[in-house]
């Protein structure tokens, strides 16, 4: 309209970095900050990350330039998520459990020209950098993050250039009148992650300080966060960076409760120490933390929010935890998505349903967020909608403003998941009549038997109800008559037996007697840092096994 003028008075570029300002000015001592006797404000917090911003700036960092960081869930790596991209650098958060040569791997494609690793993992990135140092790829400069409560040991066979060079020593170098480098566009990249290894091929995943800002808002409206959150560092930082929670926090003036080690008893003892009103965790964690022994389990000091994703909960995880005193906010999205895209809103009306049927609706993916413009389950080669009958399946498919911007150097990956306008997740489920999807499956995890679809998720649901079984996972063994049958790999609860027979008569008991498992093998579950099941290695043994029989099954 005539009139309208788009300058610095009304347009300023979208990014999560301005959180911290503001908490630093309204929060300034509320502490921001804890890991074990380690304490800090929000008023430090933000001069370490401007020291932070300037020392790189110092050592040659410059916009664009990617920074890597190998840390579980300590102050530094939180402090990253702001002092990078304050120097106007991309952010990668690696995975804690790769190996020295994934990692060289990862560095070298991103290009990182610093890494930051925790002591913990200064092993892995040694050998990556050994690994790198026989290539022609530029080494990165290592920055040793120290334990403040342990000595860390002298490291002479690194190949870095700056071996000695620490976190806390890089901080001293900082000033604090640097000139905060600010996003031009809000397109601009702030970060890069890697896809959690469920594919053996991982991907980088670049984001914008737009997408980031709008998801970070979206996680706080999503998880009914109001100011001065006391949040439980149980989702990896490292995984979509901490489903934009790093941020989110900051915007809130929360505390931060970093956790090194996620376990049950440090769960409820940070629980009630600090009096946590918000944590997050795959269903692993859920499992966890309902499966802990009665001498790690203390009485919550009020309702405690957790945001779950990663994996669909099985209805009987989400009724105990309700039983505890935790709420479930069901959501679920992708590393291409910032993490949440979606979110199981709860409907008042459903609070009068039977608790095993509000288990089953709150076990439902939901719909997109505000931040999420749109999804939808659509046929992935006409692109026409499904119909909302809870039993049509298709691909779930998001577009919105916190979609990527694309995968790092593959324009060709990146074209392919935006085919038709759509991202397209590789993920099939259903709508219900209400609006409401449900995931049934990976488009690769959908086993055929004999003509008929079999979801894996409806099948490990009704395993884990078995009080017997703490973990399963269900995937297609090869099958000369049927094709494929379903193989069940079945981790027991600490005390508790179950013969193949029995975990098999219970699921006929309970599933059409196509649906269920001919082969159960009892063994750990290999998972991913952010409690993702691998199934790719698991389809690979019941890959190795065979076909069941030469002949006819009986049904």
């Amino acid at each position: 309209m005539e009139g309208s003028i788009k300058c610095s008075a009304n347009y300023v570029p979208l990014t999560p970095i301005t959180f911290l300002d503001r908490a630093a000015v309204i929060y300034p001592d509320s502490v921001s900050l804890v890991h074990g006797d380690v304490k800090y404000t929000w008023k430090q917090t933000r001069q370490r990350c401007v020291r932070l911003a300037s020392a790189l700036a110092q050592l040659g960092i410059a916009p664009g330039h990617v920074v890597a960081v190998l840390a579980p869930n300590v102050p530094a790596m939180y402090e990253l998520h702001f002092g990078v991209p304050m120097a106007g650098a991309v952010l990668c958060t690696l995975n804690i459990r790769h190996d020295s040569s994934t990692v060289a791997v990862l560095l070298k494609h991103s290009e990182a020209k610093f890494l930051f690793v925790d002591y913990e993992f200064l092993h892995i990135a040694e050998g990556a950098l050994k690994i790198l140092s026989n290539t022609s790829a530029k080494l990165p400069q290592l920055v040793l993050i120290p334990d403040h409560d342990r000595q860390v040991p002298s490291r002479s066979n690194t190949n870095s250039t700056s071996a000695n060079l620490d976190y806390d020593s890089l901080l001293a170098m900082g000033k604090l009148d640097f000139d905060i480098r600010r996003p031009e566009d809000e397109w601009e990249p702030i970060s890069l992650n890697y896809t959690s290894g469920t594919t053996s091929s991982p991907k980088g995943v670049i984001y914008s300080h737009r997408g980031a800002y709008l998801n970070s808002l979206a996680t706080i409206l999503l998880n009914e966060m109001a100011s001065m959150p006391v949040y439980l560092w149980t989702v990896p930082m490292f995984h979509c960076n901490g489903w934009c929670l790093t941020w989110a926090v900051a915007a809130q003036g929360g505390t931060n409760v970093c956790l090194r080690n996620v376990s049950a008893g440090g769960i409820f003892s940070n629980i009630a120490k600090y009096k946590v009103t918000h944590m997050g965790g795959a269903p692993t964690v859920l499992n966890m933390i309902i499966n802990a022994p009665a001498s790690n389990q203390r009485r919550l000091p009020g309702k405690v929010v957790i945001m779950t994703g990663a994996a669909p909960p099985p209805p009987h995880v989400l009724f105990k935890m309700d039983e505890l005193g935790f709420r479930v906010v069901h959501s679920y999205g992708l590393t291409e998505t910032y993490g949440p895209g979606i979110v199981c809103t709860w409907k008042p009306e459903w609070d009068s349903l039977p608790q095993e049927v509000q288990a089953k609706i709150k076990a439902r993916q939901g719909l997109n967020h505000l931040g999420m413009e749109e999804i939808d389950v659509k046929d992935p080669v006409t692109m026409k909608s499904m119909p909302p009958d809870a039993r049509s399946i298709g691909e779930v498919m998001f577009r919105g403003n916190t979609v990527m911007n694309g995968y790092l150097k593959n324009i060709k990956a990146t074209k392919d998941a935006f085919n038709g306008g759509w991202f397209r997740s590789g993920d099939l489920g259903v709508r219900h009549p209400d609006g409401y999807i449900e995931l049934k499956d990976r488009s690769k995890d959908i086993i055929i038997s004999g003509g008929e679809n079999i979801s894996s998720i409806e099948v490990e649901s009704v395993l884990f109800s078995h009080p017997a079984v703490l973990e399963a996972a269900v995937v297609a063994r090869p099958d000369d008559y049927w094709g494929e049958t379903p193989c069940a790999f079945v981790k027991l609860k600490d005390g508790h037996e179950a013969s193949v027979d029995e975990i098999i008569k219970y699921c006929r008991d309970n599933l059409p007697h196509y649906m269920a498992p001919r082969t159960v093998v009892f063994q750990d579950l290999p998972k991913t840092s952010t409690g993702k099941t691998q199934k790719y290695v698991l389809r690979e043994k019941a890959k190795a096994l065979g076909s069941m029989s030469k002949s006819k099954s009986k049904l």
